[in-house]
């Protein structure tokens, strides 16, 4: 059995169709492979910026009862260390604030943010979060403001005993 040139090039189309169709579902797993890594990244990204902020809080004695002092009082005890508290708390601000964008637009998982930003709840009625938040919100985003105001109001969140303040526990310089 002889096939006219015409009947082998529809052959040949149809092979190539098929050809086709495999090449792009290949391309989509490749494109789905690579989002997923994208996330992945995205998400460690994420939590290392919160963790590196409170390794470097926590970790050095001085830093962390200054920190401490400042969150806990109503009292600024001078310019100097109110200013290196408000830089402190802006850096993981702006970690917060990343994060939270990225979820917006859906390269990290939201529950992931409200997990790192319940970092906020536990210290949202404490004097120095109060003072940070009325100096420093307008230069952050716009949405992340919005939802960092909900946070705030907020009922009925308890925060964590380390955050309590009393006489009792707070750190001696």
């Amino acid at each position: 059995m002889k096939l006219k040139l015409s009947e082998l090039a529809s052959i040949a189309e149809i092979v190539g169709a098929f050809a086709v169709v495999i090449s792009l579902i290949y391309v989509g797993v490749q494109v789905n492979d690579s989002n997923k890594a994208v996330r992945s990244a995205s998400v460690n990204n994420a939590n290392v910026a919160v963790q590196e902020w409170y390794m470097q809080i926590g970790s050095d004695g001085q830093t962390s009862r200054q920190f401490y002092r400042s969150l806990m009082s109503d009292q600024i005890k001078s310019n100097e260390e109110e200013f290196q508290f408000l830089m402190m708390f802006h850096g993981v601000f702006l970690a917060f604030q990343s994060s939270y964008l990225m979820a917006e637009e859906g390269t990290l998982d939201s529950d992931l943010v409200d997990g790192l930003t319940g970092a906020i709840l536990v210290v949202k009625d404490t004097p120095g979060m109060k003072r940070y938040w009325r100096q420093r919100r307008t230069t952050l985003h716009p949405r992340f403001v919005r939802y960092v105001d909900e946070l705030l109001l907020r009922e009925g969140e308890t925060p964590m005993e380390i955050y309590r303040a009393s006489e009792a526990n707070e750190p001696q310089e």
